[in-house]
């Protein structure tokens, strides 16, 4: 059965979805079966692995509200062993149309329960708040990674994003964890930036990931290639970075076993 991890964090604009498709990459290049999972209506994750959401007739929308089954709209990318359900602009609504449905907040849940044992890994790019969508997303998950920003307000929300993920546990899901904190965007040269990564080892209440994503120009430039890192540029700090990260999250779940 896949391990199921979502990657979540409300602010944009910190590395979640490169993370979220250069971890998912690595993991596949290290011989695991892995599943993208696009939660996201602006479809990042989707078009950073070269599918252009506007050109799909079926995306995750049509399982978690139309009942497809997501075996009907699991798209192979370039990668053996590495899947994604894309999203598009219509998942936009999906919040809105599951306030009145049962269960809403289990939604993905059962559409993942649908095909967790043809992976090892599934992984979930959250949507850049704290609504039904990314509820949908830590429900259905057995683990989070919160990608945390080496900048000034890096921890400014923290508390209010473990507080949902705290909520989510006590009603929803009793077995969620928070695998790490995985500070990203890093600039050695950045005094503050230093001051953040000890900040975040501190106080963050759970594991913090040893690996530290560099700033990187490189991984910037990739998903508008529709490419990974690995795919772009192997030998880029970004590239070695996400490789050391996805060795780590392997090291944990073995560790665990």
């Amino acid at each position: 059965m896949a391990k199921i991890v979502a990657f979540v964090n409300q602010k944009g604009g910190v590395g979640k979805t490169t993370s979220t498709i250069n971890v998912a990459r690595y993991l596949a290049d290290l011989g695991k079966k892995v599943l993208l999972v696009d939660l996201d209506p602006q479809g990042n994750a989707s078009s950073g692995l070269g599918i252009d959401p506007r050109g799909l007739e079926k995306n995750l929308y049509h399982a978690m509200i139309g009942g497809l089954s997501p075996k009907e709209i699991i798209l192979s990318t370039e990668t053996e062993g590495l899947h994604i359900i894309p999203a598009a602009q219509d998942l936009a609504g999906a919040e809105i149309e599951m306030v009145h449905i049962d269960a809403r907040e289990f939604r993905l849940y059962s559409v993942l329960r649908q095909v967790r044992s043809f992976y090892d890994y599934i992984l979930i790019d959250s949507p850049p708040s704290l609504g039904l969508l990314t509820v949908n997303g830590l429900v259905a998950s057995d683990e989070v990674v919160i990608p945390v920003q080496a900048e000034y307000y890096a921890l400014e929300g923290l508390s209010q994003l473990l507080g949902t993920i705290e909520l989510v546990r006590e009603r929803l899901q009793p077995n969620l964890k928070i695998m790490g904190a995985l500070v990203t965007l890093f600039d050695r040269r950045n005094r503050l930036a230093r001051q953040v990564v000890s900040e975040v080892q501190k106080h963050f209440p759970g594991p913090v990931f040893e690996t530290i994503v560099p700033r990187s120009v490189r991984l910037a430039e990739a998903p508008s290639y529709g490419k990974s890192i690995l795919d772009f540029d192997a030998f880029s700090k970004g590239a070695r970075a996400y490789k050391a990260v996805a060795k780590e999250i392997i090291a944990r779940e073995e560790a665990v076993q």
